[in-house]
């Protein structure tokens, strides 16, 4: 069952991440497809705006989707939100540029976005939960883990198929048609993660669950705001450094002024680096969600600046520059290894999805909708290269303070201590 779940788990949030953030590899292409006149940074600007569009309905899918989780089940949101974001990325891949139907092409992107930010918002909350729930009590930490290893790996795999059309098309071709690719490849998957989930079994039984999505609301609203608001500032960290590290191919592009293969390399091998970092992350497992996250953390922080003084210095080669992008993603992603388990465990079995879908979602609206678009507004403004590094270190600072708030609800903790005490009475009677 756990090994099951977590395949499950990984395909569709893998899916729904990499259509989301396969975006952000080639906005300088969609910019031009999409958006006609304007300078370079004019359409590279709209393109981001558009980017951001698919962020306001995360909320909104967070609500509806993650609460009719904690109502009907883990598993049937689970299947939702895999053919919206399908049906997402098929606009996108497909919709014809402006210069062929005109102001309907930016309209019809725009509409794709809102569907994917819908769909994604329902995503993170029942997938979570599901992997929690499915977890050893001892390994929820690792299991919640490949919440952030199939981000990952979906970075991994769009970046591998940017660098082979870099590298194998010519500019032409890689703006007028190469882009699309990516997303007509993504919707490939859709149809074996929608076969996997559909034949999960359930995590919450008829009994625990609320009889309404309203209800599922209500109760969030009236008992667990406090969680909620602290939540979203725990989430914030990591996502504006998730969408600077996703950035760094248009970064290196209209910045460092390199080319598409190294930006895209750039990409790739931060979000390997993200792979092995997570992997070390699990010793939230032994040692504690909170002294292994603000440890690691603060650690980060103090990195961070230093780091980008030597990706912007005169005379940095491509391979210090990717060499320092990997460092950063590695040390980040190490305090994020407990981080979903620590956020879901905040919340009881009744809400637990719709509280790490709202939670999840507002943050990535707020800051994952505007950190792009700023960092690039703020480069072109002050001329300065180090604002990136900058805008991650005071969003980590906030994370660190929230997630030292934030408790475990009680009725988790007496599910483990209950757990532990059946494990401690079943092995002392095999051992008899």
């Amino acid at each position: 069952m756990p090994r099951k779940a977590v395949v499950a788990v990984v395909i569709g949030n893998w899916l729904e991440f990499y259509d989301f953030i396969v975006y952000t590899f080639f906005a300088v292409m969609i910019g031009e497809a999409f958006f006609p006149g304007g300078n370079a940074t004019a359409k590279l600007l709209a393109s981001l705006a558009t980017f951001g569009a698919g962020f306001l309905t995360r909320p909104i899918g967070a609500a509806i989707i993650g609460a009719y989780a904690d109502r009907a089940g883990r598993r049937a949101a689970l299947t939702v939100t895999i053919l919206l974001m399908a049906i997402g990325s098929a606009l996108v891949g497909l919709t014809p540029s402006y210069d062929q139907i005109g102001i309907a092409a930016p309209m019809l992107l725009v509409f794709a976005r809102l569907i994917q930010g819908f769909s994604c918002g329902g995503e993170v909350g029942p997938a979570t939960t599901y992997l929690l729930e499915s977890a050893p009590h001892k390994k929820r930490a690792l299991f919640t883990a490949w919440q952030s290893y199939s981000q990952s790996l979906a970075a991994i795999v769009g970046s591998l198929i940017g660098l082979v059309l870099a590298s194998t098309l010519s500019k032409h071709d890689l703006y007028s048609w190469g882009w699309r690719v990516p997303f007509l490849l993504g919707i490939v998957i859709a149809p074996v993660g929608l076969y996997i989930r559909r034949r999960l079994p359930d995590t919450i039984e008829k009994h625990e669950a609320h009889e309404s999505s309203l209800a599922v609301l209500s109760h969030l609203a009236r008992h667990h705001i406090r969680t909620v608001l602290l939540g979203i500032l725990v989430v914030c960290g990591g996502t504006v450094s998730t969408y600077v590290f996703n950035y760094m191919n248009t970064y290196a592009i209209t910045t460092l002024h390199l080319s598409a293969t190294i930006g895209t390399s750039l990409t790739l091998t931060g979000a390997i680096a993200s792979i092995v970092g997570l992997t070390i992350g699990v010793w939230a497992d032994q040692f504690g969600r909170k002294p292994v996250f603000v440890g690691v953390r603060l650690l980060y922080i103090a990195l961070t600046y230093p780091g980008f003084l030597l990706i912007t210095a005169a005379g940095s080669t491509p391979g210090l520059i990717i060499g320092v992008n990997m460092a950063l993603n590695f040390v980040s992603s190490i305090a994020t290894g407990g981080l979903y388990a620590l956020l879901s465990e905040a919340f009881p079995k009744a809400v637990r999805s719709s509280g790490v879908s709202i939670l999840y979602a507002f943050s990535v609206a707020i800051f994952g909708a505007t950190t792009q678009f700023v960092i690039a507004w703020l480069i072109s403004v002050t001329g300065n290269p180090l604002v990136p590094g900058l805008y991650m270190m005071a969003a980590n600072l906030v994370m660190v303070g929230a997630v030292i708030l934030i408790t475990r609800h009680d009725e988790v903790d007496r599910e483990l201590r209950e757990a532990i005490a059946a494990e401690a009475v079943a092995e002392g009677g095999t051992g008899a």
